[in-house]
């Protein structure tokens, strides 16, 4: 955990792209919310989503730049 959250505060590209990929995470399990409603979620439960998926974020980006 505390590699990965690291690697977010140490690479900004990294860091955009995670927390991109968990909102879009946390959109699909909040489809019926308005985007004006997801948004003011979002913002309440994002420094949550960032600290508990960092491992998985950061693995799903490696993972992904291994296939390009």
């Amino acid at each position: 955990m505390h590699a990965a959250r690291t690697a977010l505060n140490h690479d900004p590209d990294l860091r955009e792209w995670a927390e991109q990929w968990l909102k879009n995470k946390e959109r699909a399990v909040q489809p019926a919310m308005t985007d004006d409603e997801f948004e003011k979620h979002w913002r309440s439960v994002r420094p949550e989503r960032m600290h508990e998926g960092a491992i998985e974020a950061v693995a799903a980006y490696r993972q992904r730049n291994e296939e390009h």
